[in-house]
């Protein structure tokens, strides 16, 4: 039989993981707003757990809400600079291909996914893989749709082009051009070479 102190405690859910939606919901803003203190923030989620009939056992302590606080401004930070390369990428390609976006996107994704993965064998966590297939399953659906909407637009310049072609090719004609200058002009604005 295992010692208490040689079981393990990795996985194990912590206290603010286990808060009901609405408490946890403040807490995050309350982090988030910072225009209260950890300690008043520590007071009133203590009060609203206590309000929530939940055992005493199940307050917060100024350790955990400060654990608790690390992680989420890490996971900010993080999240501010993905914005930010995001942002800086996206100027820089916005002129390119949707495909270059979207290899943009994909390595992003990957990354993530490698840190995911880093984090859970470091700290046990399991990796929220299923967050980072809905990411990606954005994306793939994102780039059918900017594929549908580059063809159909490559369709409709396309049709103007033979439309303009044909127009021209009445107006050459009329002005009395020869048939090789009347298809020269055709081809030039058809693009063909």
């Amino acid at each position: 039989m295992a010692k208490e102190s040689d079981t393990p405690t990795r996985g194990r859910r912590s206290k603010v993981d286990l808060l009901p939606d609405d408490i946890r919901k403040r807490l995050d803003s309350g982090l988030r707003d910072g225009s209260i203190t950890q300690a008043e923030l520590l007071e009133e989620v203590n009060a609203l757990i206590k309000a929530a009939g939940l055992p005493e056992e199940q307050q917060l302590s100024r350790a955990g809400i400060n654990r608790y606080a690390t992680k989420m401004e890490a996971v900010g930070k993080s999240l501010r600079e993905m914005r930010e390369i995001t942002q800086v990428w996206t100027a820089e390609l916005g002129d390119k291909p949707t495909g270059e976006v979207t290899k943009l996107i994909l390595e992003m994704a990957r990354s993530q996914l490698f840190k995911a993965l880093l984090n859970e064998s470091e700290s046990g966590e399991a990796a929220d893989v299923g967050m980072i297939k809905e990411a990606m399953l954005a994306v793939q659906r994102l780039e059918s749709a900017a594929m549908a909407s580059h063809k159909r637009e490559k369709e409709i310049r396309k049709l103007f082009a033979e439309e303009a072609a044909n127009a021209a090719e009445k107006v050459a004609k009329s002005a009395g051009l020869t048939k090789a200058a009347v298809a020269q002009l055709k081809n030039e604005i058809l693009g063909i070479a």
